[in-house]
């Protein structure tokens, strides 16, 4: 009885004292051309709590979990250990203040947490500020373009073949209706793209992923030259945030706005969501940035206090003077990162990246070692491509029924591309085992 907690005789009261004779006078506004004749075929009856649990239960156990199967799928979600003290962290009363800190005097906890996650940002990211997050990486990509547009006024963004393909459909998709052109380079599975050469006077700014969707990790300093020198912006995208434990942040190539997408560090996969968008950019760019800013200021007995600095929403603006109006932070994802983080520390950060290197470079050893299988990457964080064979969601799904988990093929998020069909994208996070990678390379050699 917990969602229908109402008796026949209460719901006969509730019609009584609005006059109703029953249920169907509630819907007399509806066309019964709109509705529902009879029951829908093949749709079982209600059941009791225990009934529908059982069910729901039996449905669960259909699927190959990452936590009881081995697991090597990536492609922007991964899979790490979060600490059981994010979640005991979380639920402390000093952070369960208002969703949104429109008074700074009742919820400090909620302020400082988001300044000491904006801190965390720009010392992750090499870069001046932070915003107090997005909802995740791939909204917080399309935003990044449009603040790009409004600070260069022009309306052409060229996109990168190595950005993710789910962050490119976002842009194609707000360029449709925002109406700039995004130009949209070819998938670049051999990491040789060169995007020097098409920035011109029109572009507004290059966006670009690290590690790419395909694994490639590059420096990115002689492209921001390039865009600095015909006055548009650089755009550096990361999916993967531990890869900057160990990487050069973006900052120090010359960026002008690092997008990232924080599920990474205190967030599990979680089915695909909720994720938390991470915002930085130059100090001179702030004004134009989408989102929430918080301060550090004193009040007026000197003591420490937060405060909401920037709000470029229209809920706090003019609605046309609004930056965003899909820059809501994302709290609790945003909280669950800063206290993981801080658990961690530089140096724990740091060994976190380690491991998922080392992890990732046995498994591309074993794996260049089956017959018929190549790596493609010269270079990689925690993910790298392979190339079989044959097609690859065949073998994907072959290897999903002996309960492995071994990649996601490229033809999912890519279809229609001829080029990509036999091209297998594979992660190893710190989570993954010897005692996973070999009956993985084992199962793949059987399947091919």
């Amino acid at each position: 009885m917990r969602y229908l907690p109402l008796t026949e005789a209460d719901r006969r009261e509730m019609l009584a004292v609005i006059g109703a004779k029953s249920v169907d006078e509630l819907f007399k506004d509806v066309p019964a051309s709109a509705r529902l004749g009879a029951k829908v075929a093949g749709l079982p009856d209600h059941q009791g709590e225990l009934e529908v649990e059982r069910a729901f239960q039996a449905y669960a156990a259909k699927n190959v979990s990452p936590s009881t199967a081995p697991f090597f799928i990536g492609a922007g979600a991964y899979r790490h250990h979060v600490p059981s003290t994010v979640d005991y962290m979380i639920q402390r009363g000093e952070f369960l203040t208002s969703y949104t800190p429109y008074q700074p005097e009742i919820t400090q906890g909620t302020l400082q947490y988001l300044f000491e996650f904006q801190t965390q940002v720009t010392l992750l990211t090499g870069m001046e500020v932070a915003n107090a997050s997005m909802y995740d990486g791939s909204t917080g990509t399309t935003e990044a373009v449009l603040m790009a547009n409004r600070l260069t006024r022009r309306h052409k963004a060229l996109i990168s073949g190595g950005l993710h393909p789910q962050y490119r459909s976002i842009i194609e998709t707000t360029a449709k209706w925002e109406g700039f052109k995004a130009q949209i380079s070819k998938p670049d599975a051999e990491g040789l793209e060169d995007l020097i050469a098409a920035v011109d006077k029109e572009t507004s700014c290059v966006v670009v992923q690290n590690p790419s969707f395909f694994g490639h990790v590059r420096d990115f300093t002689k492209l921001a030259e390039a865009c600095h020198a015909a006055g548009a912006l650089l755009i550096v995208v990361v999916t993967e945030v531990v890869s900057l434990g160990l990487l050069k942040p973006p900052g120090e190539m010359g960026a002008d706005i690092v997008v990232c997408e924080g599920q990474s560090i205190g967030n599990g996969l979680g089915f695909g969501g909720p994720y938390v968008g991470l915002f930085a950019t130059k100090e001179k760019y702030m004004r134009q940035m989408p989102g929430r800013l918080c301060g550090e200021t004193v009040d007026a007995d000197g003591k420490r206090g937060f405060v909401l600095t920037l709000s470029t929403r229209e809920q706090h603006i003019r609605r046309e003077k609004a930056t965003s109006n899909i820059c809501t932070n994302a709290g609790l994802c945003a909280l669950a990162f800063t206290v993981h983080l801080t658990l961690l520390g530089e140096a724990g950060f740091t060994r976190l990246a380690e491991l998922n290197h080392a992890k990732a470079s046995q498994l591309a050893d074993k794996l260049a070692a089956v017959p018929g299988v190549k790596v493609l990457n010269d270079s990689f964080f925690n993910e790298f491509t392979v190339k079989l064979p044959k097609p690859a969601a065949p073998v994907v799904e072959a290897l999903a029924a002996k309960r492995i988990l071994g990649g996601l093929p490229v033809s999912r998020l890519i279809p229609g591309d001829a080029s990509v069909e036999n091209l297998l994208l594979v992660a190893a996070t710190e989570t993954a085992t010897e005692a996973g990678m070999d009956p993985f390379v084992a199962a793949l050699k059987e399947v091919l």
